[in-house]
């Protein structure tokens, strides 16, 4: 016997079969639908992975005595946003709902703004290492090339955090007129009042 799984998109549409449907109340998700499409469980795999090379390697530069972005604790707080930004990209998916996409909105916007300011402080940091040393020291030319790996990094999350703000802020501006109420008025009757 054979049983058919239901997909993440059948369950955001309601079509997986487990749902009764109403004819007199048409509601689904299917701008949420629009989210789901997008894969955010992919995208948040990779910026999982991201966020787990970020607070990893932060741990390895918290030694280094030259100034870096493990000052501010970068590595650690812009790792532990792309941790929550990946494992709620993953679960939205899993469970679509306008609570959820709204929580993910949240998220991106939120790792958003510390990219932004990651962003700046990295690029700063890799001209001052840059400008201010001499390309002899093997450990400083290292942690440049780390510095510079962090800021790509960042700049390729920032670029998927702005796609899925995106996606998501369009889906949850099209779930405000779903609810479609049908009357379905009662067919007439042939009686004659006599």
């Amino acid at each position: 016997m054979v049983e058919s799984v239901s997909t993440t998109g059948d369950r955001a549409t309601g079509q997986d079969g487990n749902q009764p449907s109403d004819p007199m109340l048409v509601t689904s998700s299917k701008p949420l639908h629009r989210f789901i499409q997008r894969e955010p469980r992919s995208l948040g795999i990779v910026i999982l992975i991201f966020g787990c090379a970020e607070v990893l390697m932060g741990f390895v530069m918290a030694g280094q005595r030259e100034l870096a972005s493990h000052r501010i604790y970068i590595p650690f707080w812009q790792g532990a946003l792309f941790l929550v930004c990946g494992n709620l990209s993953i679960y939205s998916e899993a469970r679509p709902s306008k609570k959820m996409v709204t929580v993910c909105l949240a998220m991106y916007v939120v790792s958003l703004l510390g990219l932004v300011v990651s962003i700046i402080y990295r690029i700063v940091l890799c001209k001052l290492l840059t400008l201010r040393y001499h390309w002899g020291l093997s450990e400083l030319n290292q942690l440049i090339g780390v510095e510079c790996v962090f800021l790509i990094s960042s700049v390729c999350v920032a670029v998927l955090l702005i796609f899925l703000s995106t996606v998501a802020r369009l889906s949850l501006k099209s779930t405000a007129t779903q609810v479609i109420i049908q009357h379905i008025p009662p067919p007439v009757s042939n009686t004659s009042s006599n």
